[in-house]
């Protein structure tokens, strides 16, 4: 589990195909940046850009981890050398600062606007229809791995629009500065939201 606040922002700086073949996963070597690996054991989790990862290998910069197929189609910017969003596991001795995040993409959603309003920024995001029903106005979202609330949501006949605002902080400490419109972002949906929609209505879930 994580919370969705970033401890670092990290590089992958090697992208190395397992095989030729057309299912082949990826090994990524990650520089953590200023992200303590003192504690970090192989095996253990790190998320990256909100995809929960495991641990293969620890380098003098930083870790190792390898990337299925499956998890590359379903997720974005795990593909290429780039800065990455970087948050370990959390333990129940840490502070919840953000929310209760599981590392699971639920879906890609796009950027259509990335603006400055006045010292902040706003960022709306297009998602999948099949999400909406998780969005609601002041609720939770992860974005690239950074807990997010949601200040607006619209509803169109195919997606969901739902609005952000990004004060100067998050903007300084994460990779959602280099965001712009028409750029594919990983999400993932409000846990408790999910069990309640489950329960709501377990015919359709």
């Amino acid at each position: 589990m994580f919370t969705g606040i970033v401890a670092a922002v990290g590089k992958i700086t090697s992208v190395v195909p397992h095989s030729t073949a057309a299912d082949a996963g990826v090994r990524l070597m990650i520089d953590a940046g200023g992200l303590a690996m003192h504690d970090v054991a192989l095996g253990d989790s790190i998320s990256l850009n909100g995809a929960c990862m495991t641990v293969v290998e620890k380098t003098p910069d930083g870790f190792v981890v390898d990337v299925s197929r499956e998890s590359l189609n379903c997720t974005a910017g795990l593909d290429a050398i780039g800065e990455v969003n970087l948050e370990k596991a959390l333990t129940l001795a840490e502070r919840l600062g953000g929310h209760l995040v599981s590392g699971h993409v639920d879906g890609l959603g796009t950027v259509k606007k990335f603006e400055p309003v006045g010292e902040s920024w706003e960022l709306v995001i297009q998602a999948p229809r099949d999400l909406a029903k998780y969005f609601a106005y002041k609720g939770s979202v992860v974005v690239n791995g950074v807990s997010l609330t949601v200040n607006r949501v619209e509803d169109t006949v195919d997606a969901c629009l739902f609005s952000i605002n990004l004060i100067p902080h998050t903007i300084q400490v994460t990779t959602l500065k280099h965001l712009r419109v028409g750029k594919p972002v990983n999400l993932e949906v409000d846990l408790i939201a999910r069990y309640v929609e489950r329960m709501l209505n377990p015919a359709s879930a």
